[in-house]
């Protein structure tokens, strides 16, 4: 069925290494300095999706998330904690990949770069930049945010301080550090995203402010921090440890070169990340993969962010929502499908929990799972032949694949509701085959025509909520046994 399927060749997404059957998608890797939050979980649930769905296409997916484990933050967050750094990593990870388990999440690697292995990976990559005379000594001064681990222009502050983090987060700083040659490699990263044929950053919006910011002007970067123990120190400087971005961009490539198997997945199919890490992707690693002269990843693709009832989520106003308090709520699946109900794609999405609550009973207490109890109840010990005859045929599976592929998840899930689940609910209220004898050879054509619409949506579906359409393809085979529990219960 799907497996067979050949790939749409309008989709935003068709990849090169498409016919290879391989497809290496990341998230960020998220900074250890806090626990997981929605904002992590977005992304996360996102890039799931889309690993699912290529491995149902048959593809061999490497997906790799993890966490950023050194730099300054780590270092202060430790010492709050009275541990040391590494012991705080160590306490803080199995948190990330505890809630990505608890989500039914794929990855097929969890990183850290705290691992050894990734540090040597890190170290001949910062060896290649420097051999190639891409890296030269100075001093600097300037505005450096803690919170983003960066040096900020005079023109991105306000109020005299980074906008995303609080007033005291903002310093000055004076160092004498290893600079990257940034500035050489702009117009290679402008001609590359000028031309459709290698642009890499998507959406359309994203590609525009990537390029007006490179033709304002770019400077040469800092490439390591002089007072900042925690971190991989430098092949060629040891009194100097890699600018925390430095290392924790490579982390990407360097789970290729470690994980074993996994050397023919670089380069990278998708990037997925929040578009507060935009530059860091579409321009700074970029560059460093140019110097290094290692093969640049195909696609970034940047989202948008949650906005919690209006407001910014931030801890002072109390209302960060954690991915175990939506699944204690919503399920694993009720949750993985609200995610990506509400993914903010292109702009920044508003959501909360009553408005998760609302959309959790419409769309699958009221709708999905309803429809599958009333008809499983209806069809009880009958058995169908055929059920899946017409489902590769079916004229919305290019433009929901394309969709996925596009991360426009909630236009795919519409088609569904649309084009399947709204209309096996319309004939079963129409035809009424209740009211039919349980032996009138009528009521049985109309069961399975319902079902087969049900499959439809089911098949569609099983990226999203994998567990959920796994338990009704069960109902449904062989003989058809009716849910023993709801599979959405209503939430007041």
């Amino acid at each position: 069925m799907w497996q067979n399927k050949e790939y749409p060749k309008d989709t935003l997404f068709c990849f090169k290494k498409m016919n290879s059957k391989k497809f290496f998608i990341t998230t960020p890797i998220y900074y250890i300095n806090d626990v997981p939050h929605i904002g992590h979980t977005c992304t996360t649930v996102a890039a799931d999706i889309v690993a699912r769905l290529h491995r149902q296409l048959g593809e061999e997916v490497f997906f790799l998330t993890g966490t950023d484990e050194h730099g300054q933050k780590v270092a202060e967050a430790a010492e709050k904690e009275n541990l040391s750094p590494g012991e705080y990593c160590d306490k803080i990870a199995p948190r990330f990949e505890e809630a990505w388990k608890n989500l039914n999440i794929s990855n097929d690697f969890f990183i850290r770069t705290t691992d050894p292995k990734h540090e040597k990976v890190v170290g001949e990559v910062l060896q290649k930049i420097y051999d190639k005379g891409d890296v030269h000594k100075a001093k600097y001064e300037g505005w450096y945010c803690v919170g983003c681990e960066k040096f900020v222009t005079e023109s991105e502050l306000v109020d005299k301080h980074c906008p995303l983090h609080p007033p005291e987060k903002t310093v000055w700083k004076s160092e004498e550090n290893w600079f990257f040659k940034l500035s050489k490699y702009v117009p290679k990263i402008i001609e590359l995203i000028e031309n459709p044929e290698t642009n890499f950053i998507f959406p359309e919006g994203k590609r525009g402010e990537v390029l007006a910011k490179l033709k304002a002007g770019v400077n040469d970067i800092s490439l390591s921090r002089e007072n900042v123990a925690w971190g991989i120190p430098l092949p060629w400087d040891k009194t100097q440890t890699a600018y925390v971005w430095f290392d924790a961009l490579i982390n990407y490539y360097s789970a290729t070169q470690f994980v074993e198997g996994k050397k023919e997945f670089w380069p990278a199919d998708l990037h997925l990340l929040g578009k507060e890490i935009l530059w860091f992707h579409t321009v700074i690693w970029q560059a460093m993969l140019l110097s290094a002269e290692i093969d640049l990843p195909k696609k970034t693709f940047t989202h948008s962010f949650y906005m919690i009832d209006g407001q910014k989520m931030s801890k002072s106003l109390g209302n960060v929502i954690s991915p175990q308090q939506l699944v204690d709520l919503f399920g694993i699946d009720g949750t993985r499908y609200l995610i990506a109900r509400s993914f903010p794609t292109d702009n920044d999405s508003d959501v909360g929990i009553e408005r998760f609550k609302e959309r959790y009973n419409a769309d699958l207490a009221n709708n999905l799972g309803n429809l599958v109890s009333r008809v499983a109840k209806l069809a009880e010990g009958e058995s169908f032949e055929n059920l899946d005859s017409g489902i590769e045929k079916d004229p919305d599976y290019e433009i929901f694949i394309k969709l996925i592929n596009e991360l426009k998840f909630n236009e795919a899930i519409e088609i569904i509701f649309r084009d399947s689940l709204n209309a096996a609910n319309l004939d079963l209220n129409k035809k009424t085959p209740w009211k039919l004898d349980k032996e009138d050879p009528e009521r049985k054509k109309i069961l399975k025509e319902i079902i087969q619409y049900l499959l439809v949506a089911i098949k569609f579906l099983k990226p999203i909520m994998p567990d959920t359409c796994e338990k009704i393809e069960e109902v449904f085979k062989g003989e058809i046994k009716p849910l023993e529990t709801g599979l959405f219960p209503r939430i007041k």
